[in-house]
């Protein structure tokens, strides 16, 4: 309503905002009605609006936070890529069995069909690689934040963005603001930090899978930019690589 002309939808919503002196009537000269926000409205989009920028910063903190924590540990950290990630489709039917001339149902087997792949965006918060020169090492992690509870159950609602990070990693993770779940509220495909003041704490270990990444991942990771090295915490992301008396 505040970007549009005003004109009335007449539904439930509107109905809501008008008596609850949000929305107003109006009549032009040819008595046609629309409608204008108040100032009451304005005040209460101003105050959603404010609630939004504080829960975009608070999960912006958060991620630059597991991205510090990932290179720490020697990972070469990405924010905000978007990532194809192949996923099988549903299982094929199989076949009905085939009749002779006689109307009998035989018993030849027939080869299974191969479920095709479908293609899917992960967009994960955080992903990280290890910094190795062996490609079956790389041990590819996801992480997922989230500093509001609507915003995990909606993440929870939609299997299929699970099964994307799952394509594109080893290991999943949800860090989650102190207070808005508990971790036997996330499936156990993944595994759940909580985030408080003192740090990040462990609620439950990931799965590990052994996986080795797809092209067209690596791709992907070659035309981003990694999250920059904190010069402050010194050489340790070359931990990985470093030779014992070198």
């Amino acid at each position: 309503m505040w970007r549009s002309a005003g004109w009335p939808c007449h539904d439930a919503i509107e109905l809501d905002l008008l008596a609850a002196g949000l929305l107003e009537r109006r009549w032009d000269a040819a008595e046609r009605e629309t409608l204008r926000v108040t100032d009451a409205g304005l005040q209460r989009l101003a105050e959603a609006r404010q609630r939004h920028q504080a829960a975009y910063t608070e999960h912006e903190a958060l991620v630059a936070r597991v991205a510090r924590e990932m290179q720490r540990a020697g990972r070469i950290a990405w924010r905000g890529l978007s990532l194809r990630a192949p996923l099988r489709a549903e299982p094929a039917e199989l076949a009905p069995p085939a009749h002779n001339g006689g109307g009998i149902e035989t018993a030849t087997a027939a080869a299974p069909a191969r479920s095709p792949t479908v293609w899917a965006v992960a967009m994960p918060d955080v992903y990280s690689i290890r910094h190795t020169t062996v490609e079956d090492h790389v041990e590819p992690i996801a992480h997922e934040i989230k500093v509001r509870r609507a915003d995990l159950l909606s993440d929870l609602r939609r299997p299929e963005k699970a099964a994307a990070y799952l394509a594109v990693s080893s290991q999943c993770w949800y860090v989650l603001r102190e207070g808005i779940a508990e971790s036997d509220e996330v499936p156990p495909a993944y595994g759940v930090m909580f985030a408080s003041a003192s740090g990040l704490v462990v609620a439950r270990p990931a799965p590990r899978r052994a996986m080795r990444l797809p092209l067209a991942v690596w791709m992907a990771l070659a035309k981003a930019h990694p999250e920059p090295h904190d010069e402050s915490e010194g050489s340790a992301w070359l931990a990985d690589t470093a030779t014992p008396g070198g």
